[in-house]
């Protein structure tokens, strides 16, 4: 909850991932007269982003561009900043374990396929980069979730299956009860586990040749309460943010730059993830960019 100092500055309850571009401003360093930040720290990080959507418990908050687009498909009170706080491609993200044969996306249909939940970003960026690149009827691919979505109202499409109580996706992989399995993070190192999309690296070369862009994963969201009492701290929260990212020196030179700022620099990331999760029936209806954020946060 916001509070304000004799000072008039609002101190703002947040919540981020501890990241290079983030450091500089969860140290101190980037400092406002403006607005001072209280910082929670939640691991892994996607747990905040529940919190946020079913208890409104941070005035800022990092948040998954899927759960945000289902947040916003279901009313939940939140406003979105073109700030990314993690972004990377996803090509390298899904495995089979190469003890029980090989896995490559043309293969796919017909098998099992475990990711911790249907509307996880990663999950839903791989799974339009296997339709729309590589031809996949992904109707035809047997889902395996183990959580549900961070936003209550979702159910899983028809024909996902939940796996029993207790069960472990590397588990069950490496057993041989998946076939293949998409990791958001926390990758296990194991040498029998391939990727699914060879060479995944040269890859994401050529879809990042192909789109300009990169997936974009986590970004920022507030309250709407406080976009529409105080729009003004709502840009500084971005001005703050974007100081961090520079403090940091990112991206460094020659590199892709994947935690865009701006509402230009992220659109054709949004673009694309909107048309994807329509398609899986992770959001009732596409969301045009620019209905994902409001008059404020649309022009930063």
């Amino acid at each position: 909850m916001a509070t304000l100092t004799a000072e008039k500055v609002a101190t703002l309850d947040a919540c981020l991932g501890t990241y290079p571009h983030t450091t500089p401003l969860k140290s101190g360093a980037i400092t406002s007269d403006r607005i001072a930040f209280r910082f929670n720290e939640v691991e892994p990080i996607n747990k905040a982003f529940l919190m946020m959507v079913r208890q409104a418990k941070f005035d800022v908050s990092e948040m998954a561009i899927a759960t945000y687009l289902q947040a916003k498909a279901y009313g939940k009170p939140l406003t979105l900043l073109p700030a990314t706080m993690m972004g990377r491609f996803q090509h390298g993200t899904m495995f089979y374990n190469s003890e029980h044969g090989t896995v490559t996306p043309g293969s796919l249909p017909g098998r099992r396929v475990g990711v911790r939940a249907f509307s996880q970003t990663t999950g839903v960026w791989l799974r339009g980069i296997l339709w729309k690149d590589y031809g996949v009827d992904l109707g035809k691919v047997k889902w395996v979730t183990f959580e549900d979505a961070h936003v209550p109202e979702y159910r899983d499409p028809p024909g996902v299956e939940r796996a029993a109580a207790g069960k472990d996706m590397t588990k069950m992989l490496l057993e041989g009860e998946l076939d293949a399995a998409i990791f958001g993070g926390n990758i296990p190192k194991d040498p029998r586990l391939k990727s699914v999309i060879a060479v995944p690296d040269a890859a994401a070369q050529e879809w990042y040749n192909k789109h300009a862009t990169v997936p974009v994963n986590h970004m920022v969201v507030v309250k709407s309460a406080l976009a529409k009492s105080d729009s003004g701290a709502v840009r500084e929260i971005f001005r703050m943010l974007a100081a961090s990212k520079k403090a940091a020196d990112l991206p460094k030179p020659g590199t892709i730059d994947t935690i865009p700022f701006g509402f230009a620099a992220v659109k054709p990331a949004l673009e694309l993830m909107s048309s994807y999760a329509l398609e899986m029936k992770i959001i009732p209806r596409r969301y045009s960019v620019e209905e994902l954020f409001d008059d404020t946060t649309r022009a930063l």
